[in-house]
C-alpha cells in the first residue's frame, strides 16, 4: 500500500542558480532542507532552449551531498543514457513525446541502478503513461511548457495531477509523482492535495531570502 503521508520531496531546479557560484548555490539548498537537486537539460531541438550537458552533471555531482533529478529534455534521449548515469545522476526522466523507445528506455536506465522515470508536456495526455508506470520509480508531470523557467502555471494541470493520481495509485503505488514548472508557495497546497508528491521550484527556492522558510512552506 502507498503510505499516504509519505513526506513531500522538494527539487530546487538548478536552471535558476547562479553558475558563477553553483558549489555555493547548492550548498545553500542543502543547508535549507531541500531533498533533490532537479537538472533540466536541454538540447535546443526537443524544446527552444539549449542548458547544459553531462560535463556539468559530473562537476556538480563532486560536491552535491543530495541526489541528482536529471530530466531529459532532449530528442532520442536513448542516445544518452548511459552518459547521463555515468555523470552520476540518481534518478533520469525522459519525454514520452521525444522518443520511440520508451519502455526500453526505462528499461536500460533500470538495468544501470539508476531510477527511471516518464515525463509528459502539458499537451499529451496523461494515459500515455500507462504502461511506462509499470516499470517506473517518479513520473513527471509537467505544468508550463518545457523550455524556460520562470513560466506561470498551467491551471488544467490540477485535474491532470488528479487523473495521474488515480493511475499511478491502481498500476504502481510505490511511484512518485512529481510535478515540474510555476510551483510557488501560494499553489503548493492544492498541488499537493492533487498528489504531487515532489515538487519541482525554481525561483521560488533560489530568488528567496528564506530558502529554508520557503522549502518548509512548500512542503507544507
Amino acid at each position: 500500500m502507498k503510505n499516504a503521508k509519505r513526506k513531500t520531496l522538494i527539487a530546487p531546479s538548478i536552471l535558476s542558480a547562479n553558475f558563477a557560484d553553483i558549489k555555493i548555490e547548492i550548498q545553500k539548498m542543502e543547508k535549507a532542507g531541500a531533498d533533490l537537486i532537479h537538472c533540466d537539460v536541454m538540447d535546443g531541438i526537443f524544446v527552444p532552449n539549449i542548458t547544459f550537458g553531462p560535463k556539468f552533471v559530473a562537476d556538480i555531482k563532486k560536491f552535491a551531498k543530495l541526489p541528482l533529478d536529471v530530466h531529459l529534455m532532449i530528442t532520442k534521449p536513448e542516445r544518452y543514457i548511459d552518459i547521463f548515469i555515468d555523470a552520476g545522476a540518481d534518478y533520469l526522466t525522459i519525454h514520452c513525446e521525444a522518443t520511440d523507445e520508451l519502455l526500453s528506455t526505462l528499461e536500460k536506465i533500470k538495468k544501470r541502478n539508476c531510477k527511471c522515470g516518464a515525463v509528459i508536456s502539458p499537451d499529451t495526455p496523461v494515459e500515455t503513461l500507462k504502461n511506462a508506470l509499470y516499470m517506473s520509480d517518479i513520473v513527471l508531470l509537467m505544468s508550463v511548457y518545457p523550455g524556460f523557467g520562470g513560466q506561470k502555471f498551467i491551471e488544467k494541470s490540477i485535474d491532470r495531477l488528479k487523473e495521474l493520481a488515480t493511475l499511478v495509485k491502481k498500476i504502481n503505488p510505490n511511484c512518485l509523482i512529481e510535478i515540474d514548472g510555476g510551483v510557488t508557495v501560494e499553489n503548493s497546497e492544492i498541488i499537493r492535495s492533487a498528489g504531487a508528491e515532489v515538487l519541482v521550484a525554481g525561483n521560488t527556492v533560489f530568488n528567496s531570502v528564506d530558502p529554508k522558510a520557503t522549502i518548509k512552506a512548500l512542503r507544507g
